[in-house]
């Protein structure tokens, strides 16, 4: 049986479903930090080494990692289900539907080109939304206090958020019919992954943002190809755009927006709305001000280099401490901090965790952007290789796209990596290690690559950052 089998039955796992359960009450995390500390202590008849708050991807993993330390360890989740939001109303069903609404946009515009032809293409929504549920089932089936309580939806003023006409990402994945217009407020990784679903579906999708840009921590340089590709893919943006009103009395919603910066307000009419403004931590209700834990103004509660926050023994990881608000930053929070409590080193590098954007063509980053790079005053060369020089891209026709490598001048250091092309969130891994090792654009130009692959353009970017490409 693997390691990881094993650890699991070392460690306890409570989940209830507190909308069903009758003894709701004992698990809710209104309860506080103290009132946790005297109920774990009657869950067995031994004192637990660890106890974790919270199921998600960093409350399991850190759980787990325990069990296989030999700590006695329980989890405890208010849900009944393990997984938190990531696999049970974010990161999985998301990346479902993204995958499911791609076969379909490809069977109506890509597939005859192939040579593969159909009479008719139709969405069946519930088969879609029943393939969804599955990926989601299938996958939650599987005295140190550790706070993993996840983050929540971040409100904006004057939106209510009802799930039916005004949705969260929550909502988003469980619409039961395709809105002909829907307005996404919010430009960033959520609110673009759930608008390209819609779109390519059907919907008509307009994308409200305040900042001037998309996605703000991307590269510059890549974000402007990006937004020009979902403008193709006819997703409508109105940048530097507040939301200063929301009438939901009739049928669909109307939303009164105007320039940030003030000016003349226009409206816009939507079937449904998509609140995606970002997420906050969830740390209301834990009772982290009667035990003197310490959090910042928003809400984020303040650790040190070992996750332990100001009071002793207890610890915090993943969205609700600084830090990047992804499930694979909180998984490694979870590891890194048991380690310590278990007298070991663990580490975890915020500088070098990738995001990736799941549209299509995914766009993958790690480390900084030449923007960063200059604010820090740092020499530079950028080396650079479009994917329609790409073989691969090139034969299966879908060569939209480039990356971006962007090095010290002097010791030729990779200092950042950007993708945007099909499966980029598979080929930033080499990157990731090329960072995490310190490694130069030389060192990843001398390293063979099999051909043909998309992955030959980080080795052509490479080349082009200290040197020159070949294929272009």
């Amino acid at each position: 049986m693997a390691m990881a089998s094993i650890a699991k039955r070392k460690a306890c796992f409570l989940t209830r479903n507190l909308s069903n359960s009758p003894s709701a009450d004992a698990f809710k995390l209104s309860y506080s930090l103290t009132k946790f500390s005297r109920r774990f202590a009657t869950l067995g008849s031994e004192e637990n080494d660890v106890v974790v708050i919270g199921g998600g991807p960093g409350g399991y993993v850190a759980a787990i990692k325990a069990a296989q330390l030999g700590l006695k360890t329980t989890c405890i989740e208010k849900r009944g289900t393990l997984g938190g939001t990531c696999l049970n109303v974010g990161c999985i069903p998301s990346k479902a539907l993204l995958h499911s609404s791609h076969m379909f946009h490809e069977a109506q515009h890509s597939f005859a080109s192939h040579g593969v032809k159909f009479s008719s293409v139709e969405v069946d929504l519930p088969a879609m939304m029943a393939q969804k549920d599955k990926a989601v089932s299938t996958l939650t089936r599987g005295k140190n206090i550790i706070i993993a309580t996840g983050s929540d939806v971040k409100s904006l003023p004057g939106i209510i958020i009802d799930e039916e006409k005004i949705v969260s990402s929550t909502g988003a994945l469980a619409l039961q019919q395709i809105p002909k217009k829907l307005v996404v407020i919010g430009a960033g990784y959520i609110g673009l992954e759930m608008g390209s679903v819609w779109a390519r579906l059907g919907s008509e999708v307009t994308v409200v943002e305040f900042a001037p840009d998309i996605v703000p921590s991307m590269d510059g340089e890549v974000r402007k190809q990006f937004q020009r590709t979902l403008e193709k893919q006819k997703m409508k943006f109105m940048l530097k755009t507040k939301v200063v009103g929301v009438d939901t009395s009739g049928n669909g919603v109307k939303l009164t927006v105007e320039p940030a910066s003030g000016g003349d307000q226009t409206t816009l009419e939507a079937d449904v709305v998509l609140a995606s403004a970002g997420r906050t931590p969830f740390t209301a209700g834990l009772g982290l001000d009667r035990i003197g834990v310490e959090t910042d103004k928003g809400g984020r509660i303040l650790v040190n280099e070992r996750f332990a926050t100001n009071v002793s023994s207890v610890y915090a990881i993943g969205d609700v401490i600084p830090g990047p608000m992804l499930a694979h930053k909180a998984e490694e929070d979870g590891v890194a901090c048991v380690e310590f409590i278990a007298g070991k080193h663990g580490h975890v590098d915020y500088d070098k965790v990738p995001g990736v954007v799941y549209t299509h063509p995914e766009v993958a980053s790690v480390g900084k952007t030449e923007a960063q790079v200059k604010a820090l005053g740092v020499e530079y060369r950028v080396g650079k290789f479009p994917f329609l020089a790409n073989s691969r891209a090139k034969a299966i026709d879908d060569a939209e796209g480039l990356l971006k490598i962007i090095a010290e001048k002097e010791t030729d250091k990779i200092l950042g990596v950007h993708i945007m092309a099909p499966n980029a969130g598979e080929l930033i891994h080499e990157a990731v290690l090329a960072l995490a090792y310190d490694a130069t654009s030389e060192d990843i130009s001398r390293v063979c690559h099999a051909h043909p692959t998309m992955s030959e353009a980080l080795k052509e970017a490479a080349m082009a950052t200290h040197d020159k490409p070949i294929h272009i």
